[in-house]
């Protein structure tokens, strides 16, 4: 198991379930709603990549020594700080210049997801 991906993952659904609540108790009555909906989008997929990242970790004890489980954990990470990150900014100053940092961030989680293919296909027995 790579502990380390498990404990990031588990940090970043921590945080997630923190500024979920935050944006549904403190943003709500700020917020336009259309800022809000993007805040809220940031926290879904810090939630579902979080997951992810703990998912990765646990996978490493199946697929030892996978260099594309690295890549698709630090990917997911990455993704996370890039589109979450930038959602959080952008809504919470309005300076919309931020959302071409999200594109970016769905490319990582994409890249993710694509590693954690590739490694659980290299696993395959022909």
């Amino acid at each position: 198991m790579n502990a380390r991906f498990v404990i990031i993952g588990c940090i970043c659904t921590f945080l997630s379930v923190l500024f979920g609540a935050f944006g549904a108790h403190s943003l709500k009555d700020i917020l336009p709603p259309n800022m809000l909906a993007n805040f809220q989008t940031g926290v879904q997929y810090q939630m579902y990549h979080g997951l992810g990242l703990i998912l990765v970790g646990f996978a490493s004890a199946y697929l030892p020594n996978n260099s594309n489980l690295n890549r698709a954990g630090w990917s997911l990470l990455i993704g996370i700080v890039l589109f979450s990150g930038s959602l959080y900014v952008l809504s919470l100053t309005g300076v919309t210049i931020l959302g071409l940092i999200t594109p970016f961030g769905g490319v990582a989680f994409l890249l993710g997801w694509l590693f954690f293919i590739i490694a659980a296909r290299k696993s395959i027995k022909k």
